[in-house]
């Protein structure tokens, strides 16, 4: 798996130099964000923001409450002075007794800021006259400071306000008075807010998407210079200086890692002593990303698509038929990713997803297919189905994509769908033989082969030995209904209980279901004899079966079936034609006992359909009573001892076997005889 995607994920090598020409279109194999980018148009949108000014609208009313305590300074000057006596002063000394009485209406700074001239015309002027001043003021400074006014605005702002004082109904001295009053309460309403500022300009660093070379981006075209910012980006896409790159591989090799895990997690079911359905997996694995790989190489002459025509469900049948189904849809996956990554050639990712998910469909389809047919003809028809599907899913990627393409082309990926999933079934058909016969593989296709009436060994029980067959045939259904309750191999068990007695061919007439209308050979025979012909049909059954090349778990079957059990007939029989003490070894099957659950389970069915056929008048008590018994005394002979058959699981093999022989000996209705009478002419 490492060495077909090794080149797949190698990294592109350019030898570029600042400044020169690139001699080709460079896309960006992955997707990366340009960091010094980013920071610099996150500067550019800080700068771009204002700073934030806060206006105090407190302000206002404090400029006019200035004006108007002047104006009041002025009035109540006015009135305190023409309460007290004052006829005979002058004007001048008027000015200087009302100056004076203002010093205490008035703060110092205030009259320090204010015009003399100013002054001395408001103490002058009658309160009629201030009061309509006052009003007037009040009013214009208040219309200008309710707006903002920034610190570059206030001259413009004292021209706006003594724009206003124009038409006042007062003397034009005073109405100066008026002008210098206002101008002297126009402020700054407007103040700089550091805090506000650092928000915005936050708010506009955090809108600032980060500035990133996507993948399959043009980051320089073919014949265009490599300026610095350019070959930035070249850096940072890793198309410079990674020729000593390890990180590619190092990912491969953990994603290797990561689907070998799921798979031997999976392949422990087939554990056994040797390592034959791992080294079955992976020549199956081998073939088929071999097949993807030799394919993707068609891609360097312009066929970008040839990943269409790869045969990938030959790897999900052969798993399937030979395996498991599980592990054929775990491999389905596994094939995909490989797939994905053997066939990006054309591409600037190290995934091609469209083949991907075209590969696992694909597979999953023929998986499914051939789920619960057992058919060997069916593998063609999984092919032509799979062919439909690969139709179908090619177009739907075709469709999504969204681009222009014509019938031609559509007919292109047609051909190469349905050729697909031809050559994967004919793959199949194939290379099943080799595998079957080289691994001693016992496939469910292969068992369904052997289950055939027309195979030359089950007609030679039926024409040989009539009774025998009928005996197995009810061996098998009682072994395939127990072996499927306790989730074993029922079809291997109905097979296997088909061919267990296969060696009472060699002398039928010593067994006494095929003795019809002749005596019993046994009774002329000594007990010793008889008990060495009975036990052969064990040992001849399995010389023949493996004569006939037939599976191992079959051959087992038919030498385990027996066990280590004692012929009691004729052990009880040769004790009492001699006083000399017998050893009971003599007089049991050679074995092995049973190795499997099949086998054990066909052990238990052989001793039960014979015992229940010997009964008289079979009863749902009576056979419930026989079972348990029987497997009882097979516990007890420590014939189960060496087969991973619990107790739970004997408990539910009794049940089926009782469930299936009740169906078989069930009660029927007694007909009347109908009497025949003469018909009179």
């Amino acid at each position: 798996m490492f060495a077909s995607m090794y080149s797949n994920v190698k990294p592109q090598e350019l030898d570029l130099r600042l400044l020169s020409i690139s001699p080709q279109t460079i896309y960006s194999p992955v997707t990366i964000e340009d960091k010094e980018s980013t920071e610099k148009k996150r500067a550019e949108a800080e700068q771009a923001v204002e700073d934030v000014y806060t206006q105090k609208t407190e302000y206002a009313q404090n400029q006019v409450d200035l004006v108007a305590s002047i104006f009041d300074a002025m009035m109540e000057v006015n009135t305190e002075y023409e309460k007290e006596d004052h006829e005979d002063d002058s004007i001048d000394a008027v000015l200087k007794t009302k100056q004076k009485m203002l010093e205490d209406k008035l703060p110092e700074d205030i009259q320090k800021n204010l015009p003399k001239d100013t002054i001395k015309q408001l103490l002058q002027s009658s309160n009629s006259d201030l009061s309509i001043a006052k009003d007037a003021v009040v009013t214009a400074v208040h219309h200008v400071m309710k707006d903002q006014v920034k610190i570059s605005d206030v001259e413009e702002k004292k021209d706006q306000v003594e724009s206003q004082l124009v038409y006042t109904n007062v003397s034009n001295s005073l109405k100066d008075s008026m002008n210098a009053i206002a101008k002297f309460a126009i402020i700054p309403n407007v103040i700089y807010d550091p805090q506000k500022t650092a928000e915005n300009r936050q708010a506009a660093v955090e809108k600032v998407e980060p500035v990133r070379i996507k993948q399959g981006q043009i980051i320089v075209e073919e014949n265009q210079l490599i300026n610095p910012d350019i070959y930035r980006q070249l850096q940072l896409a890793g198309l410079l200086n990674n020729k000593g790159s390890i990180q590619p591989f190092a990912g491969l090799a953990l994603l290797i890692v990561m689907m070998i895990a799921g798979l031997i997690y999976y392949l422990r079911e087939f554990h056994t002593k040797t390592y034959q359905p791992l080294l079955l997996y992976v020549l199956v694995a081998t073939i088929t990303i071999g097949l993807m790989k030799i394919l993707s190489l068609f891609q360097q002459i312009d066929l970008s698509e040839i990943g269409f025509l790869a045969p990938v469900a030959v790897g999900g049948l052969l798993i399937r038929i030979l395996m498991d189904e599980r592990i054929a849809i775990l491999s389905s996956i596994v094939f995909a990713i490989c797939g994905s990554i053997i066939f990006n050639g054309e591409l600037t990712t190290s995934f091609n997803m469209n083949i991907g998910i075209y590969f696992l469909i694909s597979n999953i389809a023929a998986i499914l297919f051939l789920s619960r047919q057992h058919r060997r003809s069916r593998i063609l028809q999984a092919g032509l189905f799979v062919a439909m599907v690969n139709v179908i899913i090619s177009f739907a990627i075709i469709f999504i994509k969204n681009g222009q393409i014509g019938t031609v082309e559509l007919g292109y990926y047609s051909m190469m769908s349905i050729a697909s999933g031809v050559i994967a079934s004919v793959l199949t058909i194939g290379l099943l033989p080799f595998f079957e016969s080289g691994f001693g593989i016992l496939s469910t296709m292969k068992l369904i082969e052997l289950s055939s009436p027309n195979h030359p060994l089950l007609r030679k029980i039926l024409t040989e030995t009539p009774g025998t067959y009928h005996h197995s045939v009810m061996v098998a259904n009682l072994s395939e209904a127990a072996c499927e309750t306790i989730g074993a191999n029922g079809l291997l068990a109905r097979v296997g209980a088909y061919y267990h007695d296969i060696g009472k061919t060699k002398r039928p007439q010593y067994f006494i279901e095929n003795q019809m209308n002749i005596t019993n050979p046994h009774d002329k025979l000594s007990p010793k004899t008889s008990k060495n012909i009975i036990i052969a049909h064990a040992t001849d059954g399995a010389t023949i079966l493996r004569n006939h090349k037939f599976p191992k778990e079959i051959v087992d079957i038919a030498e385990q079936h027996h066990g280590t059990t004692l012929l009691k007939f004729f052990y009880h029989k040769a004790l009492e034609q001699t006083e000399e003490k017998i050893d009971e070894k003599e007089y049991r099957y050679p074995g092995p006992k049973p190795q499997s659950k099949e086998a054990a389970v066909i052990c238990i069915a052989d001793s039960v359909e014979a015992a229940v056929r010997s009964m008289s008048n079979p009863t749902p008590e009576k056979i419930e009573n026989l079972v348990r018994n029987i497997i009882k005394d097979r516990l007890q002979d420590e014939q189960l001892s060496e087969c991973n058959v619990t107790l739970k699981e004997l408990e539910l093999i009794r049940q089926a076997l009782c469930e299936t022989l009740n169906g078989i000996f069930h009660s029927r209705i007694e007909y009347p005889e109908i009497k025949k009478e003469k018909v009179k002419v």
